[in-house]
């Protein structure tokens, strides 16, 4: 679909850029393939069950039936232009939907109708939330055993405290599963057959479907006549709105986030994808329906800019990806939110204040790629030939410069020492983990020299799974792996405020600096904050970079066990200089002095990530599960029912205590019960594990 240089094919209001969000099998890329297949982009179509699904492109993720990186695919259905970005749905790779989340318009959340909300699903709504993302939502699997529309629809309420609109209503579940009411219509849609490109027919509804169809009618019109006064007054006169006005005003409410509209259907069974396709168009946002982005002057960050959705601004776009292609080379993903784009063109980093040349445009289907030499106000567009760009960064018109509002990545929670098998693949390695680095903000890795070891870091160990699978796969490095370990943090339990003198005076050049410098403990997750209150130029201001540099520095090495330093601010409060001795590096050496004998006088502690733990088990081995998670310093915070005599475990346990569950988890309950965790926040860790952990430091150090 190349687009002619200026002229658009598609009116930016008929754009819908959309994610689509779930818990881990609930049917998301089933979902996503079936309106591929019905948008006409894909002929044969992928299950993931035989990995040859078309979203699902990376080796690894064909194997083990998950999405791991969301590929970006366009497609168009009734006239209207659909970018779809697919997120995965494991806990490991939550900054992937993050990202996701960040450029999109609208979102599906998809629920599986047996299991109704879990655990990924609510954090999915909140990062959503976040981001303020209107959505509808999906129930999906109205076909299995065990399928409750209804029940779900209630959790929706109980579990994300949203307000559901339900647009529909299923005709039998089950086996019985034959089609929905279309409470907009008043009609039923009725599937001839469960094959691809079933047809479907709407016809009158089943008399035993009428009544419960006018209740939840009558429950949508009064929830959004509540959005327009007119139809408000009509409705309390006793005329009901027209279709047309129905679907405005849901519209209305939908970008609002006034409601969420409530669908259902089996994407496997080809029922129910067409109308939701529908109602991607009719309910979602377009670019022009959310507003206009906003950022700031790269030169002047006080100011704030905007930038409308419109072709006649200068451009603006955001790179939310970075992917390795083995044709093509790296692949930058960009959301286009102002103003147009040509291939060869430059452009401005604005966050590095570095120009670029662009030297391809993609526009991307899932594995497949078609050049275009012009990307336009609402294109999600793949750039070749970045060199500098990496994830959360803006690029923009070089004479109109804008930084737009950055991604916050959370940093990684576990880590691992890795070596390759074999000496001549340590530089291949090196490469590999560069890339993918560039690729993933939430993996990164260090070289400690010393002991001649390379240690990577991430969101969890499936993460890290995947990290080394693809060094293997795609750089052709064979990795040894060393046991996980925990990344803790240190912090401090009181204020405490030091002097330190750095004093060298032997002959030559000498070295002076005096500073007082206050430590004082700060809110949990609030990072590391300098300020300086020095009055009176007691410190020259051209040195006091040299004091919050040292600082840095020392933040990243805690005095109990070397680990990252968090919720600390320090405050240089007075000091004093010499003419000739002083410099900014004699204040750097000052500040390090002070941050060692501040930090042991403010009551050092250690720091452990916890875990927020749900395990879905059967009633017999209930006792079992909660005796374990007991003997893992576990805290049981609340126990409640599924469906199926399922009961629900809900913990906060260490990350430490955490590794390997899954396998004993499997051998206490005979491969039945299941547990999704994700990191709630960080604790102090108790005398005994920060002793040891102290001591294997030192053991290090000697």
């Amino acid at each position: 679909m190349a687009a002619d240089e200026s002229k658009r094919a598609v009116p930016l209001n008929d754009y819908r850029n959309i994610g689509i969000m779930a818990h881990i099998d609930a049917g998301k890329t089933t979902t996503t393939e079936r309106i591929l297949y019905y948008t006409g982009r894909n002929y044969k179509i992928g299950e993931v069950h035989e990995g040859t699904a078309t979203m699902d492109w990376m080796e690894q993720e064909q194997e083990r039936g998950i999405t791991i990186t969301s590929a970006a695919t366009t497609t168009f259905w009734n006239k209207h232009r659909i970018n779809i970005i697919d997120t995965p749905g494991h806990v490991d790779f939550t900054l992937e939907v993050e990202r996701a989340l960040r450029v999109l318009d609208g979102a599906i959340c998809l629920f599986d109708s047996v299991a109704g909300v879990e655990p990924q699903s609510e954090t999915v709504w909140r990062q959503a939330d976040k981001y303020g993302v209107p959505r509808i939502c999906f129930v999906n699997k109205m076909d299995r055993l065990g399928a409750n529309f209804f029940r779900t629809r209630d959790m929706i309420v109980t579990n994300l405290g949203a307000k559901p609109l339900v647009i529909q209503i299923p005709i039998g579940s089950e086996d019985n599963f034959k089609g929905v009411i279309d409470l907009v219509k008043m009609k039923a849609i009725i599937w001839s057959g469960e094959e691809l490109g079933a047809k479907f027919v709407y016809e009158e509804i089943p008399a035993d479907l009428q009544e419960l169809a006018q209740e939840y009618r009558s429950q949508m019109i009064e929830t959004i006549v509540e959005l327009d006064d007119q139809a408000m007054e009509s409705y309390l006169e006793g005329v009901e709105p027209d279709e047309e006005t129905i679907k405005k005003l849901i519209r209305k409410g939908t970008i609002s986030s006034s409601f969420v509209p409530v669908l259902c259907g089996s994407a496997f069974k080809n029922k129910g994808v067409q109308p939701l396709l529908d109602a991607v168009v009719d309910y979602l946002p377009s670019p022009i329906d959310v507003p206009a982005m906003k950022g700031t002057d790269p030169e002047n960050p006080e100011l704030t800019l905007e930038r409308a959705a419109s072709d006649d601004e200068p451009f603006s776009g955001l790179a939310f990806k970075i992917m390795s292609d083995p044709f093509v080379g790296s692949l930058t993903f960009v959301r286009v939110y102002a103003g147009k784009l040509s291939a060869g063109s430059y452009v401005l980093n604005a966050n590095k204040g570095k120009k670029e040349r662009i030297g391809r445009l993609l526009e991307m289907h899932a594995n497949s790629r078609e050049d275009v030499k012009v990307a336009l106000t609402g294109d999600i567009v793949a750039l070749g030939g970045l060199k500098d760009t990496v994830t959360g960064e803006t690029l923009c018109d070089p004479e109109n410069p804008i930084v737009l509002e950055r991604m916050d990545f959370p940093d990684p929670v576990i880590k691992v020492a890795i070596e390759p098998k074999t000496k001549a693949d340590v530089d291949k390695m090196g490469v590999g983990l560069v890339k993918l680095a560039q690729e993933d903000p939430s993996f990164h890795f260090s070289r400690d020299e010393e002991i001649n070891q390379t240690v990577i870091e991430g969101m969890g160990e499936l993460h890290l799974e995947i990290i080394v699978d693809r060094l293997k796969r795609e750089f052709k490095v064979e990795a040894n792996v060393g046991a996980p370990q925990v990344n803790y943090r240190e912090s401090i339990s009181r204020v405490s405020e030091v002097k330190y003198v750095h004093k060298k005076q032997s002959g030559g050049q000498g070295q002076f600096a005096d500073i007082t410098v206050r430590f004082e403990p700060m809110e949990p997750g609030s990072g590391y904050e300098f300020k300086s209150e020095i009055k009176g130029g007691a410190v020259p201001r051209e040195y006091i970079p040299g004091v919050m540099k040292g600082l840095e520095e020392c933040m990243s090495n805690g005095v109990l066990a070397g680990f990252p330093v968090v919720d600390v601010r320090a405050a240089l409060v007075d000091g004093s200089y010499h003419d000739v001795d002083s410099s900014v590096l004699a204040f750097q050496l000052a500040a390090r002095g002070a941050f060692r004998e501040g930090m042991r006088k403010a009551g050092p502690k250690m720091l452990e990530p916890i875990m927020k733990v749900e395990v879905v088990t059967p009633e017999e081995h209930l006792g079992d599960v909660i005796g374990d998670l007991n003997s893992r310093r576990g805290q049981i915070n609340s126990f409640g029912d599924k469906p199926g005599g399922l009961k629900v475990v809900d913990a906060l346990v260490p990350l430490a205590e955490m590794f390997q569950y899954v396998s004993t988890l499997r051998g206490m309950t005979k491969g039945r019960a299941s547990y999704t965790m994700q990191l709630a926040k960080f604790d102090v860790v108790p005398q005994y594990i920060q002793d040891q952990l102290a001591a294997k430091e030192q053991q290090v150090a000697a």
